[in-house]
Protein backbone atom coordinates (compact mmCIF):
# COMPACT_ATOMS: atom_id res chain seq x y z
CA UNK A 1 0.00 0.00 0.00
CA UNK A 2 1.50 3.39 -0.84
CA UNK A 3 0.19 6.91 -0.99
CA UNK A 4 1.16 10.57 -2.52
CA UNK A 5 0.57 13.49 -0.54
CA UNK A 6 -1.55 14.57 -2.81
CA UNK A 7 -4.16 11.46 -3.09
CA UNK A 8 -4.79 12.63 0.71
CA UNK A 9 -6.46 15.27 2.25
CA UNK A 10 -4.70 17.07 5.35
CA UNK A 11 -6.63 15.19 7.99
CA UNK A 12 -5.58 11.93 6.49
CA UNK A 13 -2.15 12.68 6.28
CA UNK A 14 -1.70 14.13 9.55
CA UNK A 15 -3.29 10.48 10.36
CA UNK A 16 -0.60 8.45 8.33
CA UNK A 17 2.19 10.53 10.06
CA UNK A 18 0.69 10.33 13.50
CA UNK A 19 0.44 6.63 13.33
CA UNK A 20 3.88 5.28 12.40
CA UNK A 21 6.03 7.99 13.65
CA UNK A 22 5.91 7.00 17.26
CA UNK A 23 6.57 7.50 19.90
CA UNK A 24 7.19 11.19 19.89
CA UNK A 25 8.09 13.17 22.22
CA UNK A 26 5.85 15.60 23.97
CA UNK A 27 7.01 19.17 24.49
CA UNK A 28 4.86 20.76 27.48
CA UNK A 29 5.20 24.91 26.89
CA UNK A 30 4.43 26.80 29.32
CA UNK A 31 3.78 31.12 27.91
CA UNK A 32 2.85 33.63 30.02
CA UNK A 33 0.30 36.27 28.39
CA UNK A 34 -0.44 39.48 28.99
CA UNK A 35 -2.39 39.69 32.03
CA UNK A 36 0.14 37.57 33.73
CA UNK A 37 -2.26 34.02 33.12
CA UNK A 38 0.32 31.46 32.55
CA UNK A 39 -0.56 28.78 29.82
CA UNK A 40 0.69 25.25 29.57
CA UNK A 41 0.07 23.36 26.40
CA UNK A 42 1.52 19.70 25.24
CA UNK A 43 2.94 19.63 21.31
CA UNK A 44 3.90 16.42 19.78
CA UNK A 45 4.99 17.46 16.65
CA UNK A 46 8.75 17.87 18.36
CA UNK A 47 11.99 17.05 18.37
CA UNK A 48 15.07 19.19 19.91
CA UNK A 49 17.74 18.99 16.63
CA UNK A 50 20.98 20.93 17.68
CA UNK A 51 23.16 21.28 20.85
CA UNK A 52 25.11 24.31 19.66
CA UNK A 53 23.17 26.29 20.05
CA UNK A 54 20.70 23.98 21.67
CA UNK A 55 18.07 24.13 19.75
CA UNK A 56 14.07 22.57 19.48
CA UNK A 57 11.71 22.58 17.36
CA UNK A 58 7.41 22.39 18.10
CA UNK A 59 4.67 23.19 15.52
CA UNK A 60 1.60 24.61 16.52
CA UNK A 61 -1.49 24.35 14.34
CA UNK A 62 -4.90 26.89 14.29
CA UNK A 63 -7.41 25.67 16.47
CA UNK A 64 -10.70 23.87 14.73
CA UNK A 65 -12.31 27.08 15.03
CA UNK A 66 -9.82 28.77 13.04
CA UNK A 67 -8.11 30.86 16.24
CA UNK A 68 -4.36 31.13 16.86
CA UNK A 69 -3.29 29.02 19.81
CA UNK A 70 -2.68 30.89 23.09
CA UNK A 71 0.75 29.46 22.94
CA UNK A 72 1.44 31.22 19.66
CA UNK A 73 0.23 34.41 20.66
CA UNK A 74 2.07 34.64 24.04
CA UNK A 75 5.26 33.57 22.26
CA UNK A 76 4.80 35.86 19.32
CA UNK A 77 4.56 38.95 22.12
CA UNK A 78 7.53 37.65 24.43
CA UNK A 79 9.22 35.72 22.34
CA UNK A 80 9.75 33.69 25.05
CA UNK A 81 8.86 30.13 26.21
CA UNK A 82 9.43 26.91 28.82
CA UNK A 83 9.68 23.36 27.23
CA UNK A 84 9.27 20.68 29.91
CA UNK A 85 9.55 16.87 29.33
CA UNK A 86 6.66 15.09 30.87
CA UNK A 87 6.94 11.56 33.42
CA UNK A 88 4.01 9.40 34.59
CA UNK A 89 3.33 11.14 37.67
CA UNK A 90 2.11 14.35 35.64
CA UNK A 91 0.70 12.48 32.46
CA UNK A 92 -2.88 13.21 33.41
CA UNK A 93 -2.45 16.44 33.52
CA UNK A 94 -0.40 17.10 30.81
CA UNK A 95 -3.33 15.30 28.61
CA UNK A 96 -5.75 17.39 30.56
CA UNK A 97 -3.96 20.94 29.69
CA UNK A 98 -4.46 19.85 25.90
CA UNK A 99 -8.14 20.97 26.72
CA UNK A 100 -10.21 24.10 25.20
CA UNK A 101 -9.12 26.71 28.53
CA UNK A 102 -9.73 30.13 27.43
CA UNK A 103 -6.87 33.13 27.34
CA UNK A 104 -8.13 34.08 30.80
CA UNK A 105 -7.37 30.66 32.41
CA UNK A 106 -4.53 29.11 32.85
CA UNK A 107 -4.09 25.61 32.73
CA UNK A 108 -1.58 25.38 35.46
CA UNK A 109 -3.90 26.83 38.22
CA UNK A 110 -6.77 24.94 37.11
CA UNK A 111 -4.91 21.62 37.24
CA UNK A 112 -3.24 22.37 40.52
CA UNK A 113 0.44 22.14 39.25
CA UNK A 114 3.26 24.06 40.86
CA UNK A 115 5.11 26.86 39.44
CA UNK A 116 8.62 28.09 40.09
CA UNK A 117 10.53 31.33 38.31
CA UNK A 118 12.39 30.63 36.03
CA UNK A 119 16.57 31.59 35.59
CA UNK A 120 17.18 34.07 33.10
CA UNK A 121 13.61 34.88 31.22
CA UNK A 122 10.12 35.80 32.87
CA UNK A 123 8.14 32.87 32.26
CA UNK A 124 7.56 30.34 34.86
CA UNK A 125 8.62 26.85 34.45
CA UNK A 126 6.09 23.68 35.91
CA UNK A 127 8.29 22.85 39.35
CA UNK A 128 7.99 19.55 39.18
CA UNK A 129 9.26 18.50 35.49
CA UNK A 130 11.87 16.18 35.48
CA UNK A 131 13.45 18.29 32.54
CA UNK A 132 12.63 21.34 31.53
CA UNK A 133 14.40 23.93 28.98
CA UNK A 134 14.16 28.14 29.34
CA UNK A 135 14.38 29.00 25.84
CA UNK A 136 14.16 31.94 23.86
CA UNK A 137 12.50 32.29 19.83
CA UNK A 138 14.94 31.04 17.70
CA UNK A 139 13.01 31.63 14.29
CA UNK A 140 9.32 30.48 13.36
CA UNK A 141 7.99 29.54 10.03
CA UNK A 142 4.72 29.86 8.78
CA UNK A 143 3.50 27.17 7.26
CA UNK A 144 0.55 27.49 4.66
CA UNK A 145 -0.86 30.18 7.13
CA UNK A 146 -2.27 27.25 9.32
CA UNK A 147 0.71 26.38 11.30
CA UNK A 148 3.54 27.81 12.91
CA UNK A 149 7.05 25.85 13.56
CA UNK A 150 8.43 27.51 16.57
CA UNK A 151 12.28 27.17 17.13
CA UNK A 152 13.62 27.88 20.54
CA UNK A 153 17.17 28.28 22.04
CA UNK A 154 17.92 26.71 25.08
CA UNK A 155 19.54 29.28 27.24
CA UNK A 156 19.21 27.56 30.85
CA UNK A 157 18.12 23.95 31.78
CA UNK A 158 16.66 22.50 35.16
CA UNK A 159 16.72 18.66 36.10
CA UNK A 160 14.83 17.18 38.80
CA UNK A 161 17.82 16.05 41.12
CA UNK A 162 17.33 12.75 41.57
CA UNK A 163 17.75 12.05 38.07
CA UNK A 164 21.31 13.37 37.15
CA UNK A 165 24.45 11.84 37.87
CA UNK A 166 26.65 15.16 37.37
CA UNK A 167 29.47 13.62 37.52
CA UNK A 168 29.50 11.32 34.83
CA UNK A 169 27.24 13.73 33.02
CA UNK A 170 24.21 10.98 32.68
CA UNK A 171 20.54 10.02 33.66
CA UNK A 172 19.39 7.78 35.77
CA UNK A 173 17.19 6.04 33.52
CA UNK A 174 15.81 3.72 36.14
CA UNK A 175 14.18 6.72 38.09
CA UNK A 176 13.23 8.70 34.50
CA UNK A 177 10.17 7.70 33.21
CA UNK A 178 8.98 10.09 30.07
CA UNK A 179 5.43 9.53 28.14
CA UNK A 180 5.77 9.26 24.96
CA UNK A 181 2.54 10.21 22.52
CA UNK A 182 1.48 7.22 20.18
CA UNK A 183 -2.49 8.95 18.43
CA UNK A 184 -5.33 10.61 19.50
CA UNK A 185 -6.27 9.99 22.99
CA UNK A 186 -3.26 7.35 23.50
CA UNK A 187 0.16 7.38 24.85
CA UNK A 188 3.09 5.05 26.06
CA UNK A 189 5.09 4.05 28.68
CA UNK A 190 8.99 3.96 28.02
CA UNK A 191 10.44 1.72 30.52
CA UNK A 192 10.94 -1.57 28.33
CA UNK A 193 14.07 -0.93 26.92
CA UNK A 194 16.78 -3.23 25.22
CA UNK A 195 20.70 -2.22 25.52
CA UNK A 196 22.72 -3.50 22.50
CA UNK A 197 26.49 -3.76 22.80
CA UNK A 198 28.77 -1.39 20.65
CA UNK A 199 28.18 -0.91 16.57
CA UNK A 200 31.05 -2.52 14.86
CA UNK A 201 33.31 -0.32 13.65
CA UNK A 202 34.21 -1.71 9.81
CA UNK A 203 37.65 -1.16 8.29
CA UNK A 204 37.36 0.55 4.62
CA UNK A 205 38.36 -1.99 2.04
Amino acid sequence: MQYTPDELGPRERYKVLTAFVLPRPIAWVTTIGPTGVVNAAPFSFFNVFCEDPPLCMFAANLRPDGRVKDTVVNIQRSGEFVVHMTDEPLARAMHDSSGDFPPEIGEPGYLGLKLSPSTKIAVPRLADAPWSMECKTWKTIDVNGDRQLIMGEGINFHIRDELWDRDAMRVHMDRYHPIGRMFADRYCRTDDRMVFPPAPVVPAA
